[in-house]
Parts: structure tokens; sequence; C-alpha cells
């Protein structure tokens, strides 16, 4: 497994649309672990294959406790086909969005088909934190991040701020 290097914004991969997977193959797998070993490096708890660059319709996830066993969930072309009316505040942050938290509503439960890691056919009803990781990652396909539903003011800010950081030279005391 290889730990990829996770885009931030701004950065127009980001904003792109991800295409469907035709097929659950090796190049599949080998992509979703190496997603997964990213993730878990950079102390994620979800990965779209956009935010390192490649733009295919696969997320993963582990919203497990830390402390506990590692339970990823892997989502190829996933759907979301029920959500709920109900919603639910979580203070949300992205590794592509470094640093940076707000609190998203997002309906409380969801409904997601999906392929998973061998190609199989699957539903999930999620609620709470892992629906809205699923909404979260989901947004990612499309080329929507977090930011994306705060005030043109406070996004502004952010994208700015991170702007500032990607363009400090690193210095070197000799």
């Amino acid at each position: 497994m290889t730990i990829k290097t996770i885009l931030t914004e701004p950065n127009k991969i980001l904003r792109q649309v991800s295409i469907p997977v035709t097929k659950v193959g090796k190049e599949e797998k080998i992509l979703m672990n190496d997603m997964l070993e990213t993730m878990y490096d950079a102390n994620g708890i979800g990965l779209a294959a956009i935010q390192i660059g490649v733009p295919k319709r696969i997320i993963v996830m582990d919203i497990s406790n830390k402390d506990k066993e590692k339970k990823p969930m892997y989502f190829v072309n996933p759907i979301i086909k029920n959500k709920n009316s109900d919603h639910a505040t979580y203070e949300e942050g992205c590794l592509s969005v470094p640093n940076q938290f707000a609190e998203i509503n997002r309906p409380s439960t969801c409904e997601v088909e999906y392929l998973d890691y061998n190609g199989d056919k699957k539903v999930l009803k999620a609620s709470g934190l892992l629906a809205t990781c699923i909404q979260h990652e989901m947004d990612h396909l499309e080329g929507i991040l977090f930011i994306d539903y705060l005030s043109k003011l406070k996004k502004m800010m952010i994208v700015k701020k991170l702007s500032k950081q990607k363009n400090k030279v690193d210095r070197i005391v000799v």
C-alpha cells in the first residue's frame, strides 16, 4: 500500500465531477487500499478518490473509535436513494481543507446503494455520524466541499487562508 498526497483547496481537481467505475477490478482494489492507508495516515475518517487526484466514484471510510479495531468501509459508485427530512448538525472538517471546521446541517439518515470492495451490490441505511460522513464524501464526487455550504464571506476567508498556507516557502534555518 502507498500513502498518496491529499490535494488541498484551492485546487481545480477537487472541483471535478468523478466518473463511475465500470467494474471493481485489481486496479480499483489497489486504489482503495492506498486510499485507506492515506486516510489513516492523515487521521481522517473518510476519503474520496478525487482527493488524491483520481476522478473515480470511490470512497473509503472508517468511523470506528481510534482505540478499537479498524472497520474500513468501501463505497464504489455510491448513490443516495433516500434522505431523511430530519437534519443533524455536526462540526465537519476535511482533509482537503486542513485545520478548518464548521457546523454543517445535513439529513440525519440516508440510504445508500453501492458496490463494495469485491464489487458486490449493497444497500446501507446510515444514521448519525455515518450518514454525515457518507454525504460529505459523496459531495466530493460532485466537486463539492463542505465550505460550499458556508456563507460567501466565511468560504472566501477560509480559501484565502489556505492559499496563503500553500504559497509559503519552506524555510530552513542553518
